[in-house]
């Protein structure tokens, strides 16, 4: 199984909690074979009626949809309102004088931004990873000791437009660029550890993680306030998710007929439609048992 979302609700159909999880499968099996001294979720646990679930794209993904869920609706198990994790976005300055890709809280100015991503350990972790193989800071028109830099690398202005070009096509997540920037990491990482530096080929293997976490696919949290509503439909019932102002924030299931949910899954946007479909599988498959 892979990284979702799950929730619980008991008999009265009320949501109990809501979580998310690295393996969906072992999550949830772990509330009823690993409580161990916990006396409160063993109380969440007798009430659990029925499971419900979202099968994400990535574990990025999933905490975000976690995170959208729980500000729109906490549960009464739930401890907080919303995730735990910094909200960021990655500003590209690709000007003459200082050109860089920076972290920044709040989208502001005339600079493109990417994201927002979660976590400020995983973003400050992938910039580095970005400066390492894409140095556009030291391509700007300063002096001093960034143009010392500069010349160790063997950069100058003249290669700013490229660093930043390819920097953009990165975190636009094209694939190429993506694959030849982390084959890139991964070269230097087993180099080090060939060379026997295994302090810095482990900071290059926690590099890669942030690189990996903020170029994982997420549809369920935008730069862009985008309405949607998103249908799936399989055997009989029909699952929809409501994404306002760029953020996916409503989930909800029902029965309905094939006839009934025809009209609002055609009108689903192609990008959500295979996660629709294949959460309406789930969905219907967990009503099963």
């Amino acid at each position: 199984m892979e990284p979702g979302v799950y929730r619980f609700r008991d008999e009265a159909g009320k949501v109990l909690y809501v979580g998310r999880a690295v393996n969906l499968r072992r999550r949830v099996q772990s509330y009823w074979t690993h409580l161990g001294d916990r006396p409160r979720l063993r109380r969440m646990v007798e009430r659990i009626d029925r499971v419900e679930a979202v099968w994400c794209d990535s574990e990025h993904e999933a905490a975000w949809l976690e995170r959208n869920l729980l500000e729109h609706s906490k549960p009464r198990w739930n401890r907080t309102k919303g995730g735990q994790e910094v909200v960021g976005y990655i500003r590209v300055d690709d000007g003459p004088r200082r050109p860089e890709l920076r972290l920044a809280h709040l989208v502001t100015g005339p600079e493109q931004h990417f994201g927002p991503y979660l976590g400020g350990v995983r973003i400050r972790l992938a910039l580095s990873a970005l400066h390492r193989v894409l140095p556009l800071a030291y391509s700007g028109t300063t002096n001093g000791s960034e143009r010392e830099f500069a010349e160790l690398f063997g950069i100058g202005p003249a290669d700013r437009e490229t660093l930043a070009r390819t920097a953009i096509a990165v975190l636009e997540r094209d694939p190429a660029a993506v694959s030849a920037l982390r084959a890139e990491l991964e070269r230097r990482r087993d180099r080090a550890a060939a060379e026997l530096r295994f302090e810095f080929a482990a900071k290059l293997q926690e590099e890669i993680a942030g690189f990996d976490w903020i170029v994982a696919e997420q549809k369920v949290s935008w730069l862009e306030p985008r309405d949607a509503d998103v249908y799936g439909w399989a055997d009989d019932v029909l699952v929809h998710f409501q994404v306002r102002a760029g953020r996916m924030c409503k989930w909800t299931q029902r029965a309905v007929s094939e006839a009934v949910a025809r009209d609002r899954v055609a009108a689903t946007p192609v990008l959500w439609q295979p996660f629709a479909r294949r959460n309406a599988e789930l969905a219907a498959r967990l009503l099963r048992g």
